[in-house]
């Protein structure tokens, strides 16, 4: 792989913030002119201070000796406030610089951050089945944080280096290029340290990021699945293995610190050996009157500059290779297109129908989910769909939705395939209820106000309306805030009976052309679903509406009923004709009247 290939993604980003980074630039550089100013003043100071002195030693007791202490005084006042001066304008253009090229990597990581989150929400289904909710969310803060570190301190300190060296050495050779030769002789060391080094830091990093991907995940589940961890008291148990997940994180971490720990000192004893050689040779020039005190006194200066640009090359190095590794892993989930692509046919109506042609669709390439469907619904009619687990009911709603497409057959509208229309206008037609509800950790208002367009003077009326279809207005009415109540996550505070039917008033409120339903009854109790039912018998006029559902009673008043067993269709019609023609649908039907029966 070429080096640093993957971050190469990040030079749009660079371009587009390229003004803003061209004056951190020129900042930098005016740092280090500022830098290299100190040590030449020093070096004056000191050998005007020197001469000075001389010459008030060899006038000492005479009357001459008071004016060349004066004129050390004044020197050294002079010089001190000019370097002092320096120092501070000096710090301020570090300000300067801090304030464009940190400023610039947050910019850039609210940049990625959004790109990566939009291209989550473009991805297919099939793209969330195959990965972790954490190794999503550790993409979108981890990685993008790590690559932050790159694009703002990696490449300051980095280009701050390169000008620092330029500069200083500049300065060094003009002065003498035979001691700079003596004091630079430890750097081919040092390079070669951070060549080899990096690799292992880079190989320790992908793992380290992988890792954390997996214990992030592992965290999720256990959040998420809290209430079954304690209701089967395994908390124990995860918990022991939540340790053995962060023992092995640790553990790579601590390599990974090990390796910067044992680099740093490395760096730090080249730089001292450098400035010992300064002194070293200094002292002979100034012995055989080669070199001054004040050369020395600069070298050793120009040596400390040289420290932390140094020192942070192998920090700028491991912030590389990490931001190296947590950018390969962006790119490879920026990569994957989505299997279901937007047409450019926009849809604004249902007008005819709803079609299946001979459909067959499969999650993976060893089983049909569905084969061979073929089904036709007419403009406003409700279609029941009842079968045994995992016949494809579900899958049957994914399709209509179009979270998935099919391997073979198409879904029609209006005899137009559904693969030609705008995903986005296609979707406003239709409402989606599924079994798992999800609601969000706001207003209960907002909630059933979700995706709606409702405007804002009927907003509260509507919301009350539509609570009432779906049975669930008093209930909201008897929580201390009523419709104002904030959700926990997921809806924790509700029972799974309200959340059901606050979901279902979320996809009436849209007034959708198709209502797909998906068991979104499972948890409500049968008067309260025979009510739910009434109301919903003039709401679905003129809609069309597919209703998966294992109770009989609630598919019953369908215009047709679909029977599903072994992801094929085994009866379609009436509930009266399935009843005498259907033996899966009589048996199901008899059981659940006996069970109402004895219940």
């Amino acid at each position: 792989m070429q080096p640093l290939k993957a971050l190469k993604h990040l030079n749009k980003y660079l371009w587009k913030y390229r003004l803003v980074l061209l004056a951190g630039l020129c900042f930098i550089i005016i740092t280090n002119i500022l830098n290299i100013t100190a040590p030449y003043l020093v070096r004056i100071a000191f050998d005007h201070s020197y001469a000075e002195a001389a010459l008030y030693y060899f006038f000492k007791g005479s009357e001459m000796a008071p004016i060349y202490k004066s004129g050390i005084i004044k020197s050294a006042t002079f010089y001190g406030a000019l370097i002092l001066g320096i120092t501070l304008l000096r710090g301020f253009f570090m300000f300067l610089m801090r304030q464009t090229v940190i400023v610039v990597s947050r910019k850039i990581e609210f940049d990625l951050k959004n790109e990566l989150y939009n291209h989550y929400q473009k991805m297919s289904m099939e793209f969330f089945r195959a990965n972790f909710t954490g190794d999503l969310m550790s993409r979108l803060s981890e990685d993008v944080s790590k690559v932050r570190m790159y694009l703002g301190p990696a490449i300051m300190y980095f280009v701050n280096l390169v000008f620092t060296f330029i500069t200083v050495l500049a300065m060094m050779i003009s002065v003498n290029p035979t001691m700079t030769l003596y004091v630079l002789l430890p750097l081919p060391i040092l390079s070669l340290s951070i060549y080899y080094v990096s690799k292992i830091i880079n190989k320790k990093s992908e793992k380290i990021q992988k890792k954390l991907a997996g214990l992030t995940s592992f965290v999720q589940e256990s959040m998420a699945g809290i209430r079954i961890l304690k209701a089967f008291s395994v908390q124990h148990a995860f918990a022991n293995a939540f340790e053995k997940e962060t023992e092995q994180y640790r553990s790579l971490s601590m390599s990974l610190t090990t390796v910067n720990a044992f680099f740093m000192p490395l760096m730090m004893f080249l730089v001292g050996l450098s400035t010992l050689i300064t002194v070293y040779f200094g002292g002979l020039g100034v012995i055989n009157g080669s070199f001054t005190f004040g050369n020395i006194a600069e070298f050793v200066i120009y040596i400390n500059l040289l420290t932390w640009p140094v020192a942070s090359l192998g920090w700028v190095t491991a912030i590389v290779q990490t931001a190296e590794a947590s950018q390969a892993r962006i790119n490879a989930f920026l990569q994957v297109k989505p299997s279901v692509v937007s047409g450019d046919v926009m849809c604004t109506n249902l007008q005819q129908y709803i079609a299946l042609n001979k459909v067959s669709f499969g999650y993976t390439n060893d089983k049909w989910a569905l084969q061979e469907i073929e089904l036709k619904v007419q403009k406003g009619q409700t279609i029941g769909i009842v079968g045994p687990t995992g016949a494809g009911k579900t899958t049957l709603l994914h399709l209509i939705a179009r979270f998935y497409d099919p391997q073979l057959g198409s879904v029609l509208i209006d005899g137009q395939d559904i693969k030609n229309f705008n995903l986005q206008s296609y979707r406003k037609l239709m409402s989606y209820v599924t079994q798992d509800v999800v609601l969000f950790s706001e207003k209960i208002v907002d909630n059933i106000l979700f995706g709606s367009d409702v405007d804002d003077a009927i907003q509260i009326e509507e919301v009350h309306r539509v609570a009432k279809i779906a049975a669930v207005h008093s209930s909201i009415m008897d929580l201390p805030a009523n419709y104002e109540t904030k959700l926990g996550e997921r809806g924790i505070n509700l029972s799974g009976g309200q959340k059901q039917r606050i979901a279902l008033a979320r996809a009436i409120i849209r007034n959708p052309q198709i209502l797909l339903m998906d068991d979104c009854l499972s948890a409500v109790d049968y008067q309260t679903e025979k009510e739910i039912l009434q109301n919903l018998k003039a709401e679905l006029y003129d809609r069309t509406a597919f209703v998966v559902s294992h109770r009989l009673s609630v598919v019953a008043d369908a215009d047709k009923i679909l029977v599903i067993e072994n992801g094929r269709i085994s009866a379609f019609g009436t509930h009266q004709d399935l009843l005498l023609k259907n033996e899966y649908y009589a048996k199901l039907y008899a059981k659940q009247m006996e069970e109402m029966g004895a219940a």
